[in-house]
């Protein structure tokens, strides 16, 4: 059991690889990354059916009514569908990041829902990371698209000079505003989410320890916990959801 709530979100060094006097050890954060990535990749693996082609079999995805692969269609058509609904135009080519992004903050969720596991997702540095460099391509983008033009996102049409005085500003700050609340978001709601249900589950685990008739009163608390996983796994579901509709919304402002 961890002694506090907050000990859970702790990168901890698994294997120790220092080479030249720079780490390369072998995280927690970096092991629950790996494993992500490996389980979509079994997923996409083993979803694939298996066709006879001369003397080798070859493995390919076919959507169609496998078991996992109603599982994979979810992970392909909801980014899809959220790209050619939001972003209007050359939606096609902002597919494979929007897809990678969904996918990467889909799975760190739902394994840090794993009891003893790590939640990429509840660091400030790794949502700040997925945050600022999405914002920061669209900026991009955007400048590239537009040139000098895409100064007068800042400027309301119409703006007399002294109203420019003070709009701009504001919408300047609310601008770089955006990449802040779309990381906040997701690390706010996830470290809360697993931060009380650590205290819910060490209030049940003291509890258990009474012996007496107090310890049943442990039936309340993991009652609780029951209702809270559900709400977190609700939560990580709608956070990935939101953060992918958030940066289709960012991308189509700017294109």
């Amino acid at each position: 059991m961890l002694n506090a709530p907050l000990e859970q979100f702790q990168i901890l060094s698994l294997i120790s690889i220092k080479i030249f006097n720079l780490d390369f050890s072998l995280t927690n954060f970096l092991f629950i990354n790996l494993l992500a990535i490996l389980i979509f990749i079994s997923l996409t693996f083993f979803s694939g059916a298996k066709i006879e082609n001369g003397f080798s079999n070859e493995t390919s995805v076919f959507f169609a009514s496998y078991s996992w692969q109603k599982v994979l269609e979810v992970t392909y058509d909801v980014p899809a569908q959220l790209v050619s609904d939001i972003i209007l135009s050359d939606n096609e080519k902002f597919f494979p990041i929007i897809f990678l992004v969904f996918n990467f903050i889909l799975f760190s969720n739902l394994i840090g829902l794993v009891p003893y596991t790590f939640t990429a997702t509840s660091h400030v540095i790794v949502t700040f990371a997925l945050s600022f460099s999405i914002f920061s391509g669209i900026t991009l983008i955007t400048v590239q698209k537009y040139k000098m033009q895409a100064f007068s996102l800042f400027l309301p049409a119409n703006s007399s000079f002294f109203l420019a005085l003070i709009l701009v500003p504001i919408e300047f700050i609310s601008y770089l505003a955006r990449p802040v609340s779309l990381g906040m978001r997701l690390f706010i709601n996830l470290m809360a989410g697993h931060s009380l249900l650590k205290v819910i589950i060490g209030f049940a685990w003291s509890m258990l320890l009474v012996e007496n008739i107090v310890s049943m009163g442990l039936i309340l608390p993991m009652l609780i916990v029951v209702i809270l996983f559900g709400l977190e796994l609700g939560v990580a579901l709608i956070q990935t959801y939101v953060f992918v509709i958030l940066t289709c919304i960012y991308i189509q402002d700017g294109s």
